[in-house]
């Protein structure tokens, strides 16, 4: 008999053939699958071999309240990232006599959200939290379907097992968590005269989206991809992800990223992604510490052309073994520069006590870079590492990303609230750059959690005890905003434990070794250099935007080199760039603002040269926008 792709009979109404399976089934008998979908008509078995009539399901199939409780704690992750998903999806389908369902991998119900005048009825067959729709209890039906198939399902009316179930109309899609175990279901239930072709779609995006919420959630800070057969593909529901340790080992993935690479879940933590992809650890490394934008190519094993958009932590500091026999990240900075020299000394001195410290320098000399060394050389190396940049967060959103927040405690706040970046500090160390820039209103708040060590979040709440490493840095003379009153004195001192100075770049003496490790960590063992001329004329630049314009330079002129050179010359550096170093620079004076003055001066000259385009200008002095804007604006 000749069959439609669902498995039913061509030239037979679906209704006909549905009815005629009913009554087969009311007779003990499964309907061959000429009569209903392959997935039903198996459904219909298992249904049936657990002892289920269409008549009556399994009585008792329902929480109690502690034991409900407890099924809620133990998916709590999932619960809390399902449910801004689910309060998406109700906004989608409200009023349409329908609700929204989240199930656990034993298909009991955890959470619920409808309309109201269906949810009544809902009531009446069970569909609310505790219940549980596992086939074995409730006979063919999307949650329990979709957990029994480890797939989307969809079923309509009279297509669920239990009769009086057969006025739902129900689309289900299983949930997995970064390590490709099932952890449950999402669902769309309503009436089945409210039935609606793209409601099977928007379950499964909806699904996707509860994933990528869990993978991002579960993998943050470490080395991830985004990949897709398509560059727009990045970015969006239907890109791959990916998580790998240190060793390249592939440990979460989602769906999407299984699929493209052939894997399944149990091959997680076993298999490493260069036997998946055409790519080394250490390059996918550098590509992400690079920032760059655009996305890496490379081919499967299974020959299809990929794209990867690499996230990746910044990459541990080389170590100088002839400089020093401790191999920490603090060692790693001394490559000859007398005067850093001095500030790593004094820095390891402190690190490990209860002494604040102060990094002081113009923007890109790398104060981040040496407060993460002091943290990843002293003894909180194994806590985090929280970076707060008081500078680039929006005045009113500091309170909240510091702090943290009850739930509901502003419009558009996480339902379940926020912790803070000093409570992320816990156990480790609290890096607050741009410190000069944090508005008065919070800095009497941010001394008091200093002194008391101990936070309130924004919106009331128990105060709860903190213990971490204090850092900050400034581009700003803050003895000069205590003066003009920008900036609380008792806040000042407080910070200001240890005090030191970074050179800028202009000023230090191993820039040619600095060179050499920048080129050998954009493309390690390839033997790049740069020519004398060009050597030259680097120690003669003012570096406005100092070690990360430099960085930036490198990394523009290693893309322009051709594949059989490694010698950087003139032919591979900006234009606009070798424009400036060709432009003399005004001679340079002792004192703090004298530099400023120089550098402000080569700022503005290049702002000129990019005909007012501030992003522009940012972008080849190798600074932010924000710090163009103020540096323009308060000179």
């Amino acid at each position: 008999m000749d069959t439609a792709p669902d498995g039913r009979a061509n030239g037979q109404s679906q209704a006909d053939s549905l009815r005629h399976a009913r009554q087969l089934l009311e007779c003990g008998q499964v309907p061959p699958v000429g009569l209903v979908g392959t997935v039903v008509a198996q459904s219909w078995r298992r249904s049936m071999d657990a002892g289920l009539t269409p008549w009556r399901g399994l009585d008792g199939a329902h929480l109690s309240a502690p034991d409900l409780t407890r099924a809620i704690d133990h998916r709590r992750e999932l619960v809390t990232r399902a449910r801004p998903v689910m309060e998406y999806l109700h906004a989608q389908t409200r009023g349409s006599g329908s609700m929204v369902i989240l199930a656990d991998e034993g298909g009991v119900l955890l959470d619920t959200l409808g309309d109201a005048d269906f949810l009544g009825r809902a009531e009446r067959v069970a569909l609310m939290p505790g219940a549980s729709w596992h086939e074995a209890h409730r006979g063919t039906n999307a949650i329990g379907t979709a957990l029994a198939e480890s797939a989307p399902v969809s079923v309509h009316g009279g297509e669920h097992f239990l009769e009086h179930n057969s006025f739902l109309t129900c689309a289900a899609a299983p949930v997995a968590g970064p390590d490709g175990k099932l952890l449950g279901v999402l669902d769309i239930s309503g009436h089945r005269r409210g039935r609606h072709p793209h409601t099977a779609g928007l379950v499964s995006a909806a699904a996707h989206m509860i994933e990528n919420r869990l993978f991002e959630a579960r993998h943050a800070g470490g080395l991830r991809l985004r990949l897709h057969p398509q560059p727009d593909g990045i970015g969006t529901l239907a890109e791959g992800l990916l998580a790998l340790d240190g060793d390249g080992r592939i440990i979460g993935a989602n769906r999407a990223a299984l699929a493209l690479l052939g894997l399944s879940p149990g091959s997680l933590g076993q298999v490493r992604v260069e036997d998946r992809l055409a790519v080394d650890v250490d390059g996918l490394l550098d590509w992400g510490s690079s920032r760059r934008a655009a996305p890496l190519m490379a081919d499967s094993t299974r020959g299809q052309r990929l794209f990867l958009q690499v996230e990746a932590p910044p990459r541990p500091l080389r170590v100088n073994p002839a400089k020093t026999s401790q191999r920490d990240a603090l060692s790693a900075l001394e490559i000859g520069d007398p005067v850093l020299g001095q500030a790593v000394a004094k820095a390891r001195k402190v690190a490990g006590k209860d002494i604040a410290l102060l990094l002081m320098g113009e923007s890109g000399v790398g104060k981040e870079v040496f407060a993460q060394a002091v943290h990843s050389s002293g003894p909180r190396a194994h806590g985090p590492f929280v970076a707060v940049n008081c500078a680039a967060l929006p005045e009113h959103l500091i309170e909240a990303e510091l702090f943290g927040y009850a739930p509901g405690a502003f419009t558009g706040a996480r339902r379940d609230g926020a912790p803070g970046r000093i409570r992320q500090a816990q156990g480790g160390t609290l890096f607050l750059d741009e410190i000069g820039d944090m508005p008065l209103t919070l800095q009497s708040r941010l001394l008091r959690v200093l002194q008391d060590r101990e936070v309130v979040p924004l919106g009331g709440g128990k105060a709860v005890k903190v213990d971490f490493a204090l850092m900050a840095a400034t581009h700003q003379p803050l003895k000069q905003a205590v003066a003009d009153g920008r900036f609380r004195a008792d806040l000042y001192y407080r910070l200001n434990g240890l005090s030191l100075t970074l050179p800028p770049l202009r000023q230090r003496k191993d820039l040619q070794a600095l060179v050499a490790r920048i080129l050998d960590q954009i493309q390690p063992g390839a033997g790049l250099s740069v020519s004398a001329q060009v050597a030259k004329a680097f120690v003669d630049f003012a570096w406005p935007g100092n070690i990360r314009q430099l960085a930036n330079v490198l990394r523009t002129a290693c893309a322009l080199l051709d594949a059989d050179e490694t010698r950087i010359r003139w032919q591979h550096l900006p234009e606009d760039l070798i424009d400036d170093m060709r432009t003399p620079a005004p001679p340079e004076a002792e004192g703090l603002g004298d530099l400023r003055k120089v550098s402000d001066q080569v700022m503005e000259r290049t702002l000129a040269a990019c005909g007012g385009n501030v992003s522009r200008a940012a972008k080849q002095l190798g600074i932010s926008r924000n710090t163009l804007y103020r540096r323009l604006r308060h000179p």
